[in-house]
């Protein structure tokens, strides 16, 4: 008789799978119903075939998506109910091997059984739909070359992580967890540390930024907003996707700023400095801060999860799991805890998109709210990103503002800031 561990999950996955589908009818709907007229605040710079690529290229990802979100629930629901994961283990303890080992293994099967049911939603979505719209730059060598390194990569790091993991559970009593977190923690910060130096090179190529003039402008910026950094990088993203974006990378002293060339290729240099000054505004707010504690906060309470479930015989039998053991917990609980946590998305998507008005208001203040809107304006137009989403949609998924909100709240901020330079008029709150 299924128990309430097995009850509690078939109810969360099954409502999860139906509220993402639903999320996703109301997007594609409401995405065509407003794909033959561009929003006022766009008109002038975005023509209507553009708009209408947008909402295409939208509707195309949802689509692959919703074929994703029916397959995932699938896949958890025979891994766990249907107890795919304990016929794993079965087939492995024929084996012979010795803990940790074996138990490693049973991970790595599951692991590498997910990946390919996986992988062909990876080429569609790069072969067919990026290329329909123009995106993808990728050729089928580099694919597999990428496919290849991700691998091996994820097995050099992966598998010591997930030896000491298991040694942990079995060998370190009761408070395990506590370790576990303690030794996560680190590996967190290594990793941050390592991944710009060491491990992002093995993908793309990044160069220093040639443009004198550019660099001087963003060695101004800065100065102006007390922020110091190794470098400021270009990455060959061009090599893989017509896509543009930015970012920072690594801890304390040695962070990097980075930037896509195909993103340089399209901004002026005003664009890419209120582009910039955004990035640097989650800096100086403390958002990549509060983020981080909260990822240390989340994952003290994952383990302390894993750490009560992994005691409970309940939980090992309820999805067909004969033997109890670190590796089966372990597995059960990666495949399990999402879809209870799915629920909590709209939270996380709420905190920042107020964090990205904070960080916009910061480059309104320190650069250009008017270029930051046009260089966001150029962004959305050539990464086909649909102006006119479902408000519930965007609601519960956007990690970003909707593109008319952001906008329009930008020209205010150029409007306010304008006004309060203007020592003949009244001052405005802002």
């Amino acid at each position: 008789m299924p128990s309430i561990f097995t009850w509690s999950l078939i109810i969360a996955l099954l409502a999860g799978t139906a509220l993402r589908l639903w999320l996703a009818g109301r997007q594609i709907k409401t995405v065509k119903a407003n794909s033959s007229r561009v929003p006022p605040a766009f008109a002038d710079r975005i023509a209507p075939a553009e708009h209408q690529k947008a909402a295409d290229y939208t509707v195309a990802s949802i689509r692959l998506g919703r074929r994703a979100v029916v397959l995932d629930t699938l896949v958890t629901l025979a891994l766990t109910v249907a107890g795919a994961i304990g016929a794993v283990d079965l087939v492995w303890q024929r084996s012979g091997w010795a803990l940790p080992w074996r138990g490693a293994m049973v991970v790595l099967t599951v692991v590498c059984l997910t990946a390919v049911i996986d992988l062909p939603f990876s080429i569609w979505r790069t072969f067919r739909i990026e290329a329909r719209f123009g995106f993808n730059r990728t050729t089928p060598g580099l694919f597999v070359a990428d496919l290849a390194k991700s691998s091996l990569l994820a097995l050099v790091l992966g598998g010591p992580v997930v030896l000491a993991a298991l040694t942990l559970m079995d060998r370190a009593g009761q408070l395990w967890w506590l370790w576990a977190w303690a030794g996560w923690l680190a590996l967190m910060l290594l990793m941050t540390w390592a991944w710009p130096a060491f491990i992002a090179p093995l993908f793309n190529k990044f160069t220093p930024l040639e443009d004198a003039q550019l660099k001087v402008r963003i060695e101004s910026l800065l100065q102006r907003c007390g922020f110091t950094s190794q470098g400021v990088f270009v990455v060959d993203g061009s090599r893989r996707s017509s896509h543009g974006n930015a970012y920072f990378t690594g801890l304390g002293r040695h962070k990097r700023i980075v930037f896509f060339d195909t993103l340089l290729a399209r901004l002026t240099h005003s664009e890419i400095e209120a582009v910039l000054a955004h990035e640097l505004g989650h800096f100086k707010l403390k958002h990549v801060r509060k983020r981080l504690l909260a990822t240390v906060a989340a994952s003290f309470g994952a383990l302390a999860l894993l750490g009560w479930l992994a005691a409970q015989p309940g939980f090992y039998s309820a999805f067909g799991v004969q033997v109890p053991s670190a590796h089966a917990a372990l597995l059960l609980f990666m495949f399990v805890t999402p879809a209870f946590a799915f629920f909590a998305t709209p939270l996380g998507a709420l905190w920042s998109r107020r964090h990205e008005f904070e960080a916009d208001a910061f480059a309104a203040r320190h650069a250009s709210a008017d270029d930051l809107a046009n260089a966001l304006v150029k962004l959305y137009r050539d990464n086909a990103t649909t102006l006119t989403p479902d408000g519930v949609y965007s609601a519960f998924y956007y990690s970003h503002p909707p593109a008319t909100e952001r906008i329009a709240r930008l020209r205010r901020n150029e409007v306010q800031i304008d006004r309060l330079a203007d020592p003949l008029d009244r001052p405005i709150r802002v």
